[in-house]
Order: structure tokens, then sequence, then C-alpha cells
């Protein structure tokens, strides 16, 4: 089976590129070679539901990417990394709850024994942390630590560190909870050549399922909703731009 597919163009903007501020620009792209062994099932690109059908597994449009130095193929955009803090509960408690506090705001009681969604809840409730600017995993305590990684508003950023309150746990041998700071936010994530944005997949691409390659087209200048990107992208974060990459944020 050849590696290479060719580049399926959808004229549809409201449908396929909703992250498209104007239209203005869009017909200064240039052809590029996706690597799809970098992009990822469910983030970067819908999988078919029968794996046998050619052109059904669909990449989507308005992925930021960069340029791999070693292959000369494009993939994500690695950009900043995001923070990850992890939250340990120690002293076995057997009841009670704690307190995460960030920014000067603090949560409601979480659970000793809370799961990495009811935490993830508790952050989200506070004035300062919008759905979708933390994802958490690990859990549930006490017995294993939940992870916070810091998205959306925060995504890239060298973020404070949560401070937690331990004074209403209650059992076990003098309780309490730590917060680490795992993964410092705001360092490059990669340094194969993808830290530099190139732009943005223009439009949706159908690949077949072993493929290792696709065709595709690279927006490098024009104008786009920053909010609608299908892969969280803060403009403030993008420290480093491939000559002549001219994108403006709405």
């Amino acid at each position: 089976m050849n590696d290479f597919q060719p580049y399926s163009y959808t004229d549809s903007v409201t449908a396929d590129r909703p992250w498209l501020a104007s239209l203005v620009g869009v017909q200064d792209t240039n052809t590029i070679t996706l690597d799809l062994s970098k992009f990822v099932a469910g983030t970067h690109y819908t999988v078919s539901a029968n794996p046998l059908l050619q052109g059904r597994t669909v990449m989507k449009s308005g992925i930021p990417l960069g340029r791999v130095t070693a292959s000369g193929l494009y993939a994500p955009y690695a950009g900043t990394t995001s923070e990850v803090q992890t939250v340990t509960v120690t002293g076995t408690p057997t009841g009670g709850t704690y307190t995460l506090t960030f920014s000067g705001q603090t949560t409601a009681g979480i659970p000793y024994n809370a799961t990495a969604a009811q935490v993830k809840s508790a952050l989200e409730a506070l004035s300062n942390i919008n759905p979708g600017d933390v994802a958490t995993g690990g859990g549930p305590h006490p017995g294993t630590a939940v992870t916070v990684t810091f998205g959306g508003q925060y995504s890239g950023d060298n973020v404070a560190q949560m401070t937690a309150s331990a004074t209403n746990l209650t059992g076990g041998t003098s309780p309490a909870v730590a917060v680490a700071t795992t993964t410092g936010g705001g360092a490059a994530a990669a340094s194969d050549g993808t830290e530099v944005l190139h732009g943005f997949l223009v439009s949706e691409i159908s690949f077949n399922p072993g493929s290792t390659k696709a065709a595709g087209a690279l927006l490098w200048h024009g104008e786009i909703f920053a909010a609608q990107l299908p892969i969280p992208l803060d403009p403030a974060n993008v420290t480093a731009v491939a000559p002549g990459v001219s994108i403006h944020y709405r």
C-alpha cells in the first residue's frame, strides 16, 4: 500500500474550518507531507469505525504544525510545556476533606478519598479556572497521587504552585497533603524542530489507517480564532515562529 495519500480539500468553511477568521490568505498555502506517526488518535484525528475502509480516518483541520528538522516532515507543533503538579495525601486518613488554593482562590472541601475527576471539578469551580483549564489523572486518594495538568488559558504557562490545607482530614497518622511541581510550565516542549510554529493544517485529510505519511496544505498567512482550534493554543506562548509565517489571532 502506498504511504502517500492524495490531498483531500473541503470547501465548506463552517463545517471544516470554524477556526478560520478570514478567507483572506487561504490561498497562501504550501503543500506539505505529514508524519502520521507523530499524530495521536482521538486528539488529532478521528479513527474510522471500520479500519478496512480507505479514506475514513480523518485528520482534523486547524492543527498547529511544526517541521521535524531531521526528516523535513510536518508534525504537531510542540510549543511550550504545560505545567504538571502532583497532589499527594499522606498519613492514611480515613475521613474528612482537604482544600487546594490556586492564585488566591481556595476550593471547597475535597474528600480524603477523592478521584481525579473530583479534584478536577473542585478546581474548575474556582473563579480563576475555567472548564478545560485543568486535566487530572491518577488517584484515587489517599493511596495514589492525583496529577493536575494546566491547559486552556494556562497552556504553556509557568503557573503558581498550588498550596494545600489538610486541617479537616481525620483518622490515620498525622494526615497531610503535599503539592509538588513535577513539570514546570513554559519551557520548550521539544528540540526536534516542532517547537517552532510553521502554520496550521488548512483542511481535513482522509488517510488509510496503515499509512505513515499524508499530503496536506499548510496555512502560513492569515487570521484565525485561537479558541476554535482543535488543539489548545495560547498565542501568547508562541515564542518561535518559522521565517515568513504571518498568523494573526482573534
